[in-house]
């Protein structure tokens, strides 16, 4: 792929993360996104397909990008609930996407069941060696630490998903993210004999 068409590529993707994660896949028009990305929308057509192939790129590109900054650490499970709280501050769409996802394409599909069964399995291991608490099972855990590093997003009540991130103050943002990480702990760490 030229250089031009790469260029042109991206900026279609960048133009559809944000409608999508504005309208959905109902609710979002490819003119829209040709538009917003300066390109034909035949050239929608030409790279992805068709919309619910472009919304999975977009989904995709952005799943890669959240691992990439937030790597699973399973030696750490309330640090990496931490990092994913942090990941969805700086980007509050993707929980929109997300949102969006779950409502209109609910089944799981594409590349992340195969990821959270890796990560499941990563638990049951460091559950075997004693490092994680022992009495959930390990995807029932991963499934609770990830429950809570999105908590806060999915409790904004009354409030717009990315609005609810925004307005936090810095106070506010530190006792949240506190809470995730003492929360996911909680879950995760081992009893030890004295409770």
């Amino acid at each position: 792929m030229s250089r031009d068409s790469s260029a042109t590529k991206a900026r279609l993707l960048d133009a559809a993360f944000t409608e999508f994660a504005a309208y959905g896949i109902a609710g979002a028009r490819v003119d829209r996104i040709a538009e917003t990305a300066g390109v034909n929308k035949r050239l929608i057509y030409v790279y992805f397909g068709n919309k619910e192939q472009l919304f999975d790129e977009v989904l995709q590109r952005a799943l890669t990008a959240g691992a990439e900054s937030v790597p699973f650490d399973v030696e750490n499970l309330p640090g990496y609930a931490g990092a994913i709280f942090d990941h969805l501050v700086a980007r509050p769409d993707l929980m929109r996407l997300r949102l969006w996802k779950l409502l209109e394409r609910p089944s799981a599909s594409g590349p992340e069941p195969e990821a959270f069964r890796h990560k499941t399995a990563e638990v049951a291991d460091a559950q075997r060696r004693g490092d994680i608490a022992p009495e959930m099972e390990p995807g029932d855990l991963l499934t609770m630490v990830l429950a809570v590093a999105q908590a806060w997003f999915w409790a904004a009540e009354g409030a717009d998903v990315e609005e609810g991130a925004r307005s936090w103050s810095p106070q506010q943002l530190a006792l949240h993210r506190s809470a995730v990480v003492e929360a996911a702990r909680r879950i995760s760490e081992p009893k030890t004999t004295a409770e």
